[in-house]
């Protein structure tokens, strides 16, 4: 006669079924390495012919943890910067796979901060596990002084001497003389960088734009200082080119800057590359589909959410972790 497969509803029946001790099966369940990897498959096998489902809420409970890491954008410097800038889908992107990878969600946040406490009532609020920053604005020592008292907070940014917050982002220094050192190999020799200089990130790739420019002996390049809007990068460089400034090319902060910029030296009846070369940053998703396609620095997002990822659950499990900075590449399209 034919029987229905029992269920298991329970931690303690998986644990008979399987002939292991319940903590086994939970720490299986969990992927925890201390099992071995036979019994973890069995565990997880039987789990699956019994219909197991795990109370995730329970789980979160009895472990104290919320299941959710907050993802923070603070918006010191940029106010009108939105969440549809490619930049922060592309990282977003890849930072919710990694965290749903894990069996974490996300939990997104959008800071303009009015006060230094935002951040300390965040990682108090108790709706978190871990904090991933998304870039340091202007908020450095905000970030530095949570940071020590507070573990389990990764910064995707710059990695600054004197400061022991975790870090995780590509040698902005190393991008900003790449970017600069491909324009003057091309014969350029009136390069401009258009950005906000005060920006710990952008500070950094305007010094290797500035050591490769130092290196080849030309003239100092110039410093346009850009939001990264849009809106506000389009008309920067469109104010610049009107005013008979004459750069023959340009690095941009970002590839939003930088695509804004091919914008304005079209509408000033300029061609790019042959009079303006353009270089921009990130290699975001539209990078190759603009008219010309961008030359631009890549940063690695998938590599870099999953990095940031596996820095925080090391310190949400009490282990030791240092920052790391990860290689940017040159990505040569059309634009110069």
């Amino acid at each position: 006669m034919w029987m229905k497969r029992q269920k298991a509803s329970s931690l303690a029946d998986l644990s008979a079924l399987a002939g292991v001790s319940i903590s086994t099966v939970s720490r299986a369940l969990a992927d925890n390495p201390l099992v071995a990897v036979a019994t973890r498959d069995k565990i997880k096998q039987l789990a699956r012919e019994h219909d197991f489902q795990i109370n995730v809420a329970a789980r979160n409970f009895r472990l104290q943890r919320t299941g959710a890491v907050g993802v923070i954008l603070p918006l010191g410097h940029e106010t009108e910067q939105h969440l549809t800038d490619p930049f922060f889908m592309s990282l977003i992107a890849s930072l919710a796979d990694a965290l749903a990878d894990r069996g974490y969600d996300l939990l997104l946040s959008r800071v303009i901060p009015s006060n230094d406490q935002w951040l300390k009532a965040f990682v108090e609020s108790g709706k978190v596990d871990g904090v991933i920053i998304v870039g340091q604005s202007d908020q450095i020592d905000v970030i530095e002084t949570v940071s020590a008292s507070y573990a389990p907070l990764i910064v995707w940014g710059a990695s600054i001497p004197g400061y022991s917050q975790l870090t995780v982002g590509s040698d902005n220094f190393e991008g900003g003389r790449l970017a600069a050192q491909h324009l003057l190999a091309q014969g350029r020799k009136k390069l401009t960088f258009v950005g906000n200089p005060t920006v710990p990130e952008f500070a950094a790739r305007f010094a290797g734009f500035n050591a490769a420019i130092a290196q080849a002996g030309v003239p100092q390049g110039a410093v346009l200082p850009s939001h990264v809007t849009a809106e506000a990068a389009y008309a920067t460089v469109r104010t610049y080119l009107k005013e008979d400034a004459a750069p023959d090319g340009i690095v941009a902060a970002s590839d939003v800057i930088a695509l804004n910029a091919l914008r304005a030296i079209a509408d000033h009846g300029l061609r790019v590359p042959e009079d303006v070369a353009v270089v921009g940053y990130d290699d975001v998703f539209i990078a190759e589909q603009t008219t010309p396609p961008l030359t631009t620095i890549r940063q690695n997002f998938v590599l870099g959410a999953q990095m940031m990822v596996d820095l925080l659950f090391r310190r949400i499990a009490g282990e030791e972790a240092a920052s790391v900075s990860l290689q940017p590449t040159l990505v040569l399209r059309a634009s110069a």
